[in-house]
């Protein structure tokens, strides 16, 4: 038997041997492969998991989103400026885990030990997806056909950079926003890998819109992500276009299908991450106040709005509420301004409180109360009196307590009592904007009556030549209570100078007079609102932090960032230098690059025409999450430029492949094949030993270990990396 097989074989030419031998050598390199991504996986998962339990303490930004977790798991409502996929998923990681959210996160040093808090099984959540990252990019790059000790190394470049380990190994959003961003990155390669309309294609199509839409539901940098895909594809449907033999039909089936994989299904993901945030935050909290009445209606346990009269008449008591801005009612209180007039305040105050109320007066009306019951219409000039004081809203020439520096700003003050009644400072004219209230009221050809609820209004100075305006500066909490400023402005906008009016009462209306409510909103309108909030808020994150840096600081590793401290000990959120200065070599490289293929023989330019598509995706990647950083005012962080920086590391692996395995390879003559590999591999190995060397240089501030003054001070290789060797 043996012997008849050795004969079929020895029947065999070399082609059909070599045909036969394929499947084994595909089967061998895949083995190959899955244990060097395990391997990888493994030791990225040490690295980023080691002494997971240290420190003992809240830790930077643990406290918003670990408190965000506490406030998930009570199911009360809160206000935050991203999408809410990564925080529900930390969440159900600390509920499984056993926290009932009696923990409050509410500040850094604070030990997790006074309560049993699973802090260890949340860190190690977030430091796993971290260390996912490492063998997506490993897989990432071989998909494009660079070679195996390439992939290795930048493969460990990611595994042991300092800034990516800090960053992932706490409870914060970084580390399910990259590695959402890699498997995106991942899934956009392996379809490229595929054959078009195969089973295949669509599911790695599917998995990138899957990845899109957990990416921008996890924070809106996935924008960038969904940009950089958006531009990808344009470029192959472009190429695709100009392939003459391609039919129409198959030109518009790309189109919508990767309409629908890339952009309908992220977006279905994102409304849906909403759709379970708003089930789960069912309860009133601290978020209450970002939102419209209307939303916190929604809401259990929300003070209830009762429904008001429909039609505001003379002598009516009025809750004014101000459209625009969060800042709430109308609102004035026994306490002067420090500055200006020194008058007794004006301002805006987000809760339900006595002193909101304020009296509609008559242009000439010194009387308590009026007992002819006559509608406010558009057009009217009216006084304004704050029942709790007696005084009047007035406005005159004086500069606003915060608003000084400007002259169109006017300050508003409560001046007077009830039985004075000529001071011109106190009348404003009713100017009606837009009525929403549906009532058609003019059939006696008189100006349009104002409406609570539905009526949006200016209330205008005519000796000022002002409108009542209020927007987002706070008063001093010394003697302001920080709440909002209201000062009359000249030529405003329109949006912060409309008001409406919430709440009316007045003695004589009949009990069957019509009455007015809040409307529940539905879903879509929840979550219109919710992230038309998130964006305003965000935009307005535009103080100082101590550590915040711009873009321009963050290639180069300028400064990092301070996370804990205690006594011989802390964290700082710094790169591996080695590796970040390498991948920004590569970014400047990347220019070069394409003038040197341009140049190359067409022999040697077919050889990397992968890798130039490869470095060309990366080089758009690292653009499209760096450069909009520069359009922004608010705070910004180095944690900030790690999606960007995962590009860059990508494109050093790609351009390393180019330079040292494809140039050299393409012309045999030049350099024998396996000398060209010998003198590659030492010099990945040379540079990932360089890489941990640095990486053991920096673990005290990376894991928060002990450490020398001497050694601290050693470590400040740059003047701006503040972190305190005083410690």
């Amino acid at each position: 038997m043996f012997s008849s097989r050795k004969h079929y074989y020895d029947g065999l030419g070399e082609k059909d041997l070599n045909e036969l031998k394929k499947p084994l050598y595909a089967q061998t390199r895949r083995i190959r492969e899955g244990y060097i991504v395990f391997a990888l996986a493994l030791w990225a998962c040490y690295v980023r998991l080691w002494r997971i339990d240290q420190p003992n303490s809240v830790v930077f930004d643990e406290v918003h989103f670990g408190g965000f977790a506490s406030k998930y798991i009570k199911r009360e409502f809160f206000m935050d400026v991203h999408p809410p996929l990564a925080k529900m998923m930390i969440a159900l990681v600390a509920k499984l885990a056993g926290f009932d959210g009696s923990f409050d996160f509410k500040e850094i040093g604070k030990e997790y030990t006074e309560v049993n808090v699973p802090y260890v099984a949340i860190r190690a959540f977030c430091g796993l997806l971290g260390a996912a990252v490492v063998p997506f990019a490993y897989i990432t790059l071989r998909t494009y056909n660079h070679s195996m000790t390439t992939s290795v190394l930048t493969s460990l470049m990611l595994c042991y950079e300092n800034g990516l380990i800090t960053n992932n190994r706490h409870i914060l959003l970084d580390s399910p926003l990259l590695f959402f961003t890699a498997f995106t990155t991942l899934s956009w390669s392996l379809t490229q890998k595929q054959r078009p309309f195969g089973p295949q294609w669509h599911f790695w199509l599917g998995m990138t819109g899957l990845g899109l839409g957990c990416t921008v539901s996890s924070k809106w940098v996935g924008l960038f992500t969904i940009a950089l895909i958006g531009v990808s594809t344009l470029m192959q449907l472009w190429k695709l276009w100009g392939t003459v033999h391609i039919p129409i039909a198959t030109i518009i089936y790309q189109v919508l299908i990767r309409f629908v994989l890339l952009a309908v299904l992220p977006l279905l993901v994102y409304i849906a991450s909403f759709r379970i945030h708003f089930w789960i935050l069912s309860k009133s909290g601290s978020g209450d106040t970002f939102m419209s009445i209307e939303f916190q209606q929604s809401l259990q346990g929300a003070s209830p709005m009762e429904d008001t009269a429909a039609d505001v008449m003379y002598g009516s008591q009025v809750w004014i509420r101000h459209v625009t801005t969060r800042g709430g009612y109308l609102h004035s209180h026994p306490h002067d301004y420090k500055t200006g007039s020194q008058q007794q305040q004006i301002t805006l105050y987000p809760y339900k409180d006595d002193n909101n109320w304020w009296i509609i007066e008559k242009e000439k009306s010194t009387e308590h109360g009026i007992d002819k019951l006559e509608p406010l219409r558009d057009g009217d000039i009216i006084r304004l009196r704050h029942r709790a004081s007696g005084k009047r809203l007035h406005s005159h020439d004086h500069k606003p307590p915060v608003s000084d520096d400007y002259d169109y700003h006017k300050e508003v003050s409560a001046y007077g009592y009830i039985q004075l009644d000529d001071d011109p400072n106190d009348l404003w004219r009713v100017q009606v904007i837009s009525d929403d209230s549906g009532d058609d009221d003019t059939e006696d050809e008189q100006p349009k009556r104002v409406k609570a609820m539905g009526s949006k209004f200016r209330l205008l100075h005519p000796k000022m030549n002002c409108a009542l305006f209020s927007h987002d500066i706070k008063l001093p909490k010394d003697w302001g209570f920080g709440q909002q400023e209201v000062t009359c402005i000249q030529n405003g906008k329109l949006p912060k100078t409309l008001w409406y009016i919430e709440n009316t009462f007045h003695e004589h209306l009949p009990s069957d007079a019509p009455r007015v409510g809040y409307k529940v909103p539905g879903f879509f309108s929840k979550f219109m609102e919710l992230n038309k909030v998130m964006w305003d808020v965000n935009n307005g994150l535009t103080g100082s932090h101590a550590f915040d840096s711009r873009p321009d600081a963050w290639p180069l590793l300028a400064r990092g960032i301070y996370f804990w401290g205690t006594q011989g000990r802390h964290i700082y959120l710094l790169g591996n230098p080695i590796v970040f200065w390498l991948a920004a070599l590569s970014l400047t490289s990347f220019f070069a690059f394409k003038v040197i293929i341009l140049c190359l023989a067409r022999h040697w330019r077919k050889g990397i025409a992968q890798h130039e598509s490869a470095a060309l995706f990366f080089a758009i990647g690292w653009c499209m999450h760096y450069f909009p950083f520069f359009l922004m005012q608010r705070q910004l962080f180095l944690h900030h430029y790690m999606p960007a920086f995962y590009f860059s590391v990508l494109l050093f692996g790609t351009l390393f492949d180019v330079v040292c395995t494809k140039v050299g390879s393409a012309d045999a003559g030049i350099v024998s094949l396996c000398v060209l590999r010998r003198y590659t591999a030492y010099l990945a190995i040379s540079i990932a030993c360089v890489v941990i060397y640095i990486y053991h240089c920096f673990i005290p501030i990376t894991y928060g270990e002990p450490w020398t003054r001497e050694a601290c001070v050693n470590g400040q290789w740059r003047s701006t990396w503040d972190f305190d060797c005083k410690l």
